[in-house]
């Protein structure tokens, strides 16, 4: 599907879980209030955001593991979309107007072993496990969204 749902906004004064608010700006650096230990591995303008799929949550829970919107770092949790699209290259427009392009998927971090059930953060890998990764993203057009808006993917991978 090419529109889905932002279902958690989440931000923290750095590290993880973020939590959830019910509202942001976007600025070309990410989320409002949203602040980074270690800026050598996260954010700055190519890493402005994380988004990750509320559907892939599930499975990871159904599997055993304690993860939930926000506790493994992800700025944004969507849902409604196809995953499997959301790669390098593809732009998503957030809210009525906030234009976001994927950068690369992430690298799982040590700071989230704790949500896996047997500790191994490559559940998360995009290597081991194709579609099961987070991505990063770059803001392309800056405003503001709430929980709830609209998730357009505008020019995804082919399927």
């Amino acid at each position: 599907m090419a529109h889905g749902r932002i279902v958690q906004i989440s931000v923290s004064p750095g590290g993880v879980p973020k939590l959830p608010v019910p509202s942001a700006r976007v600025t070309e650096l990410g989320l409002e209030g949203d602040l980074h230990r270690d800026m050598e591995h996260h954010g700055g303008p190519e890493r402005a955001l994380c988004l990750f799929a509320l559907e892939q949550l599930r499975v990871l829970q159904a599997e055993g593991h304690s993860v939930s919107p926000g506790a493994i770092g992800e700025n944004l949790t969507v849902e409604g979309l196809d995953w499997g699209r959301v790669t390098p290259g593809s732009r998503l427009e957030l809210g009525a107007g906030v234009l976001i392009e994927v950068t690369r998927y992430t690298s799982p971090c040590f700071n989230i072993k704790k949500n896996f059930a047997d500790g191994d953060i490559s559940r998360v890998s995009q290597r081991r496990h194709p579609g099961s990764s987070r991505v990063y993203a770059r803001v392309l057009r800056t405003g503001s969204i709430s929980q709830g808006d609209t998730v357009r993917l505008v020019n995804p991978a082919p399927a």
